[in-house]
């Protein structure tokens, strides 16, 4: 194989915008050969282009390609890239890769029994400079050892036309969550890819406080690690204008991500020497003040789907490996679990627990949604957070 024919399953918002770039030729011997949707006005534009299935596995079965980047709502991500590992196709799979992390077990053994078909991760933020100098601002010990996390990013602000744009979203049934499991993957992921899992967390999720939905869309969250260090963790789609900013200290400084900038504060020796060495009780160490530059990756999903395509032919590293995608679903579930059930959560989560209280919820539920077609508008721009 020279080349990987690529079929996008879902053609919504995200479907049609890896299948423009891939179109347009962004990424090296990859070329888009199949595009699906359940919707038939969606695929009217590429008639003429490629070849257009109404249904998924029709396409995993066709023939036509050789990998798929599944972009369906949340609850066809597991079935449908089971379905692809099994036909002996390679997986990209946008957030999350499950809507639940039952799901995500389930999907991550059927790869681990088909080593050979590559299974991927959307989560372009790991290619996105402000935080590869986070993550290696944290891996070189420059920072110390992290004590603290502080991420508050409410800069998520959704209407109420938004939700109704899709009979799916915002329903436990259709989407298995809110701001957590929609909005927040990106950052859960960055998260723990830069510091970590924590031990226990301790979630409060509003369901509607905002909107007229039946899932969370503001939330608050305690974060215990394994070192002892603490986090919190602030969202909301409901908040404008919002805000974005993350701090993370450290035994040897202070760094703050925020308005397109990064900050560290360095103290000249470890806060925790100084504290048992000083003999003066107010004295702090000196500190360096550093602005770290940084620039915006260009088209990262692009970036992420070159490398997967390097994989394949290569045998090139992942960046994001599918299986580590159950991280962030883990982080989004147990956040809000912790919040329905009252309660601080050790971590590793019941994955068995979380998924029956979800059906509990879709079953109980009693929220009538209502759909209207919304107009086209530049979602792009909430990528570069």
């Amino acid at each position: 194989m020279d080349k990987v024919r690529i079929g996008i399953a879902g053609m919504g918002n995200m479907g049609q915008y890896h299948a423009n770039y891939l179109m347009k030729g962004e990424v090296a011997r990859a070329e888009l050969t199949a595009v699906c949707s359940t919707s038939p006005h969606k695929l009217t534009s590429y008639e003429d282009k490629v070849q257009i299935f109404s249904d998924a596995e029709a396409m995993i079965r066709s023939g036509s390609i050789d990998a798929i980047l599944i972009a369906t709502p949340h609850y066809q991500h597991t079935s449908l890239g089971i379905a692809a590992i099994e036909q002996g196709i390679h997986l990209m799979v946008e957030k999350p890769i499950s809507a639940h992390k039952a799901d995500a077990e389930r999907l991550i053994a059927v790869a681990e029994k088909h080593p050979e078909i590559i299974f991927g991760g959307m989560f372009q933020l790991r290619t996105e400079p402000r935080y590869l100098k986070l993550k290696q601002l944290i891996a070189s010990g420059e920072l110390g050892e992290i004590v603290r996390m502080n991420w508050i990013i409410t800069d998520w602000y959704r209407t109420e036309a938004y939700y109704a744009s899709g009979g799916w979203r915002a329903t436990w049934k259709g989407e298995g969550g809110g701001v957590l499991l929609n909005q927040c993957l990106h950052q859960l992921d960055a998260l723990q890819w830069m510091i970590g899992m924590p031990k226990r967390v301790r979630g409060f999720a509003q369901l509607g406080r905002f909107h007229d939905i039946e899932v969370e869309d503001n939330v608050t969250a305690y974060l215990e690690y394994p070192n002892g260090a603490t986090g919190v963790f602030i969202s909301s789609t409901g908040e404008a204008p919002g805000s974005n900013r993350l701090e993370l200290a450290g035994t040897r400084g202070k760094v703050v991500l925020e308005n397109d900038r990064i900050a560290f504060t360095r103290n000249e020796s470890c806060m925790l020497e100084h504290s048992r060495t000083s003999s003066i009780g107010f004295s702090k160490p000196e500190v360096w003040d550093v602005t770290i530059p940084f620039g915006n990756a260009t088209l990262p999903h692009a970036i992420l789907m070159r490398n997967f395509v390097e994989a394949i032919l290569d045998g090139s590293p992942l960046i994001a490996p599918g299986k580590e995608g159950i991280h962030s679903v883990e982080l989004a579930n147990v956040l809000l679990y912790s919040s329905l059930v009252d309660q601080s959560i050790d971590m590793p989560m019941d994955s068995k627990a979380f998924e029956d209280k979800l059906q509990q919820l879709i079953a109980n539920s009693t929220h009538e949604k209502k759909v209207v077609e919304i107009s086209g508008e530049d979602f792009a721009s909430s990528f570069n957070r």
